[in-house]
């Protein structure tokens, strides 16, 4: 071993009076590796809170932090991801997770700084970056965590060919639009068990559909028990919400699937087909449930009309252990859902399905029996401790045009074909209406059609005040109705039915549309008069909205009914009328119209009853 100089000690003192060599960086860029993983960037505009990065990280780096004043609509929160990088490897598995694909790795990983607190913050991306939604410390340390990155420079971001979720949905087998329009066979053939279990496992269970859910379902649950080959699990979670999944399944507005993550760069999970793959796999509601009603309460609910919101509210009160008779004018029960969704979209099996299994429970139907006619709605006030009304909206609107005697109504239509007997429809049907149930009419008429014509040409077209960009139809009912043949004319209003020498339709002059809605969103359409066109046609049909009908409420006790500006039943936080005692939902209530906001009116009217009748 070499000796060592005993002046070797005193030689680095000459380094005292050199100028040291430092790495030039931060002050002099240096470009890392294309994909670097460097610090996070995020998007706020794209970013929806959903907290999948957060649940993905395997060291807890991130975490979900509530921004006030950040304004949310459907589908989002208003959380924003924070990051912890004492913590964050940069391994990017929240990067390749994050379904909007706002969240990615910067090339930028050089940060000093003498408090560990700063290696703590919400990452944002410079183009978006707002500083009224962080604290004065945190904004100025982005900044400076930002301020060596290039724009140009991508880094690490999201590629859906190695997303760690799956942007495809199981498609739903269908009979094919050729085949379907020439019956009434049930459009939706249905998941198989491995189809069902594939679509469960795209769920990231997010809850953002929860949230969008009006009657707030615990989907993420029932989904996963799906995934997992426990269809019975499932059935339970779903009727803790909801007690017609075999009709939900079917006909759902699905608000759900419109706020699913999953949507914002592929499909959205399919989550109206899990429910009805669930009620459909499940042969015994009542073995698979075990549920049981309270002890008898010895109070008495009436339910006026067996739609989902009167369905729903038997449900839930039954099991509290009340009595529940339901009356309805039609023979079975569903309400509105028994007459208007065509066989082909709703059969009449699977909605009894669903009200046999509330019977079951001891919930009392009374069909074919008209309130107002076969009984009083005021001895039902004196019979009954509370009062429910879920009666819906059951009287088809007109046009009132010229000759508008000659048009079919289209509930008029719609219940004739489901439950009694089928129209007579001429080779060329007119449907006027742009919304859902001039759809249904639409493509019922085609049916119709081509089953009492089978060997000659017919035509099935709609004609609406709505252009496509206003058309309120759903995108799906809308293609599906493309798909089978009918023919659309958006933007032109109906002025006149014309009929030839012997009084019978020959066809429908139209106008064209200036605007559908006024300056305040009000209806108040506006029309080209001397623009018209004249559509030939031998049957007319009107689906342009339904009216509630109260005719068998007393004038007296209808005057006490304190009703909203868009014409509604007023009701408070409870569900309960201005009538004590009198409670409402559904249709006459809210604006949505549909099965699911009803079931939600239906749960909190239900939990009203049971604190009015503790009053």
């Amino acid at each position: 071993m070499a000796k060592r100089s005993l002046l070797s000690p005193f030689k680095s003192a000459g380094y005292l009076f050199k100028k040291p060599k430092t790495l030039r960086y931060p002050f002099e860029s240096k470009e890392p590796a294309q994909r670097y993983r460097g610090f996070h960037l995020n998007d706020w505009e794209k970013c929806t809170g959903c907290g999948n990065c957060a649940d993905i990280c395997p060291n807890e780096a991130i975490n979900m932090v509530e921004i006030s004043g950040l304004e949310t609509k459907t589908g989002q929160k208003n959380e924003r991801p924070q990051l912890d990088y004492g913590r964050c490897c940069f391994c990017g598995l929240c990067v390749d997770i994050c379904p909007p694909g706002s969240l990615r790795l910067s090339r930028d990983y050089f940060h000093i700084h003498f408090d560990a607190n700063t290696f703590v913050f919400m990452p944002k991306d410079e183009k978006t970056d707002k500083e009224k939604f962080l604290p004065p410390e945190q904004y100025s340390v982005l900044k400076a965590s930002l301020s060596h990155r290039r724009e140009e420079y991508e880094g690490f971001a999201s590629d859906l060919r190695y997303a760690l979720f799956e942007p495809d949905r199981i498609q739903m087998p269908e009979v094919a639009p050729e085949e379907r329009k020439l019956s009434f066979v049930e459009q939706v053939i249905g998941y198989n068990k491995e189809e069902a279990r594939r679509e469960a496992a795209r769920c990231l269970e997010c809850k953002l559909c929860e949230e969008a859910c009006p009657a707030h379902m615990k989907i993420s649950e029932y989904i996963h028990a799906i995934y997992e080959d426990k269809p019975d699990e499932s059935l339970q979670k779903i009727f803790e919400d909801n007690p017609i999944p075999s009709i939900c399944g079917r006909v759902c507005m699905k608000h759900c699937e419109d706020a699913c993550s999953l949507r914002l760069r592929g499909e959205a999970l399919a989550i109206r087909w899990l429910k009805r793959y669930v009620a459909d796999t499940i042969k015994d509601y009542k073995s698979t449930l075990e549920q049981k009603p309270a002890k008898p309460s010895g109070r008495n609910i009436a339910v006026i009309g067996a739609g989902p919101g009167g369905l729903a509210v038997a449900y839930f009160l039954t099991l509290k252990g009340h009595r529940v008779v339901v009356f309805d004018e039609l023979p079975g029960g569903g309400g509105m859902l028994r007459i208007g969704p065509p066989l082909y979209r709703l059969p009449i099996e699977s909605i009894d399905r669903d009200v046999s299994y509330i019977a079951s429970l001891g919930v009392e139907f009374k069909f074919n029996t008209n309130v107002g006619r076969d009984i009083s709605f005021e001895d039902l006030l004196k019979d009954y401790d509370a009062l429910y009304l879920g009666i819906g909206t059951t009287v088809s609107r007109s046009t009132k045009v010229r000759n508008y005697e000659k048009c079919v109504l289209a509930l008029d239509f719609l219940r004739d074909n489901k439950i009694g007997e089928k129209r007579t429809v001429g080779k060329e049907v007119i449907v006027i209406g742009g919304g859902n149930v001039a759809m249904d009419v639409a493509r019922e008429a085609l049916r119709l059609q081509n089953i009492q014509y089978s060997d000659e040409k017919v035509i099935t077209k709609t004609v609406s005040l709505e252009d496509w960009d206003i058309m309120p139809a759903t995108e799906e009912e809308i293609e599906e109705a493309k798909a089978e043949g009918v023919q659309f004319n958006p933007g032109w209003g109906p002025k006149e039915v014309h009929l030839d020498e012997k009084g019978q339709v020959k066809g429908l002059l139209c106008v064209k549309v200036k605007s559908v809605f006024d300056d305040q969103g009000r209806f108040a359409p506006t029309f080209y008069e001397e623009k018209e066109m004249f559509l030939e046609g031998d049957t007319v049909i009107e689906a342009i909205g339904q009216a509630p009908d109260f005719s068998f409420i007393p004038k007296k006790l209808l005057d006490k009914f304190e009703f909203t500006a868009m014409k509604k039943v007023k009701v408070d936080e409870n569900g309960m009328t201005s009538i004590p005692g009198v409670f409402a939902g559904g249709d006459i209530v809210n604006t949505n119209l549909d099965a699911v906001t009803a079931i939600a009116d239906a749960k909190i009217a239900s939990q009203g009853i049971g604190k009015y009748l503790l009053r």
